[in-house]
């Protein structure tokens, strides 16, 4: 792991000295330390994207050119798979299996392709009159120098999420990973100097909130894009508006799990103990309120359960393990402080709640789930993010819409029914950002993603968070 920052294409010490210790989450272990950036380091970084992005020497490369240097960043990283998955593991507790088959290396690859495609499809619209005598162009433009703050549920990928889109947009870029887990975010360092990408262009900086707050305030930087609480969402637009910066947020999640009575059981337990337990339950996506209507409450219910008890939790290379740790100690003691608070006001805990079994040492929490919660509890409310479910019943496709929706979020929820004129209406009245019907989770790199209400605005993935990244321009010319 580099004890340094990347600044301007190269590795720099930062101008204070101090450090971040990195935590293995498995074993409570320190695993190396990074740079706790200054003011003066962040402002090192901007200056670098600043520059870069004055003498365009990114955004004023061929389509084609950078279209290609995505490409080429796209297959070095699938050839580094197994280290970044090593790493990724190391960092986070995450199962080996789950990021390098199918999950989070993958699909990183797939993004960046995606976008190294989209590059080629920025362009703007012209139209020969709109005015009698002009002719109009409509050119689509890059922000400039953006800040990027990524979040530790999911740091290559996110950080992935975060370059792929701002550089098919022309943009520059100082990147600022989670502080507790910046280990994939800086081996992309060199992935992309041997892709091609320009010195300065991607710039990389640690450390904990003071950094982040420097590179939110700084007035060079044009557009702020977070994955993180709605908590700190808040804090970044409050800074933001001092000098009218974009804000990208993408925010915390409570996605509703609504079960109708036709619904298949069997599939309605297994997605909703994957879709809680996949990454510790620490996804803004993951289903955590499962709604079943009345009549198939003690079915469901039953399924559920037993499906949560099958999760094999364990460290990242034990065979047929599902989940791992929870990020932190500060994070194990939030979660299980919900899940207590439930159990003293009243709710019922029908599996979980505690610690597994020989896993003492590590930030590791049963899977979880809890029945008899009113809609206004805490836990219904707030979101944990860790592997835990709420069990309530709902009588009509109107309570269930109206429970759904009843919370301060609004990224993502799935509903289960095989009757598709439900499925339509249900969905449409969802006020979430992501449906899915009879299915939760799945992502897709052409199809956008990003919240409603307290979850955020602005998208990732997609056309569209590549069009989140610039700004249309009109070019009028007097014909004659």
């Amino acid at each position: 792991m580099k004890n340094k920052l990347w600044i301007n294409g190269k590795w720099e010490d930062s101008k204070g000295g101090a450090t971040l210790t990195i935590i293995n989450p498995c074993t409570e272990e320190g695993i190396g330390t990074v740079p706790d950036a200054t003011r003066a380091d962040v402002d090192r970084a901007v200056q670098a994207a600043h520059q870069a992005f004055e003498d365009r020497r990114w955004a004023g490369l061929s389509r084609a050119q950078r279209s290609t240097i995505l490409w080429k960043f796209a297959d070095l990283l699938e050839k580094q798979s197994e280290p970044f998955a090593k790493a990724e593991s190391e960092n986070t507790g995450k199962p080996y299996k789950l990021l390098s088959l199918g999950g989070d290396i993958p699909f990183s690859v797939d993004n960046l392709r995606f976008f190294a495609s989209a590059v080629r499809n920025t362009a703007g619209a012209s139209s020969d009159e709109y005015l009698a005598g002009y002719s109009s162009l409509l050119r689509r433009e890059p922000v400039g120098v953006v800040g990027q703050v990524a979040p530790w549920n999911y740091p290559l990928l996110m950080a992935i999420w975060k370059i792929g889109p701002a550089l098919a947009a022309g943009c520059s870029i100082v990147l600022k990973p989670a502080p507790t887990t910046p280990v994939t975010t800086l081996m992309l360092a060199e992935l992309m100097a041997e892709a091609g990408i320009p010195d300065g262009v991607v710039n990389i900086v640690t450390g904990g909130n003071e950094t982040g707050q420097a590179l939110v305030e700084h007035p060079l930087v044009r557009m702020v894009s977070l994955t993180g609480s709605t908590a700190t969402g808040k804090k970044v637009m409050k800074t933001a508006a001092d000098t009218l910066k974009r804000v990208h947020l993408e925010l915390g999640g409570k996605a509703p799990f609504i079960v109708f009575e036709d619904a298949d059981v069997e599939k309605v337990a297994a997605t909703a103990a994957f879709a809680a337990t996949c990454n510790t339950g620490q996804d803004c996506t993951a289903a955590t309120r499962v709604y079943v209507a009345k009549k198939k409450l003690n079915e469901v219910q039953d399924a559920v359960v037993a499906a949560m008890r099958a999760v094999k939790v364990g460290s990242p290379y034990e065979d047929g393990v599902a989940m791992g740790p929870l990020i932190s100690g500060i994070q194990k003691e939030r979660v299980y402080g919900i899940v207590n608070r439930a159990k003293q006001a009243g709710a019922k805990i029908l599996t979980g709640g505690g610690t597994p079994k020989g896993r003492d040492k590590g930030y590791f929490i049963e899977p979880t789930v809890i029945g008899g919660v009113a809609q206004n509890a805490e836990i219904v409310q707030n979101e944990v993010f860790g592997p835990v479910l709420t069990v309530q019943t709902f009588e009509g496709d109107a309570e269930a819409v109206r429970m759904g929706n009843d919370v301060v979020y609004g990224l993502a929820a799935s509903l289960w029914t095989q009757d598709l004129s439900r499925a339509m209406k249900v969905s449409s009245r969802l006020e979430f950002g992501t449906v899915w019907v009879n299915d939760h989770l799945p992502l897709t790199s052409e199809t956008p993603h990003g919240g409603f209400k307290h979850s955020g605005f602005g998208k990732d993935l997609s056309q569209e968070a590549v069009a989140d990244y610039q700004i249309t321009k009109h070019v009028m010319i007097k014909n004659g």
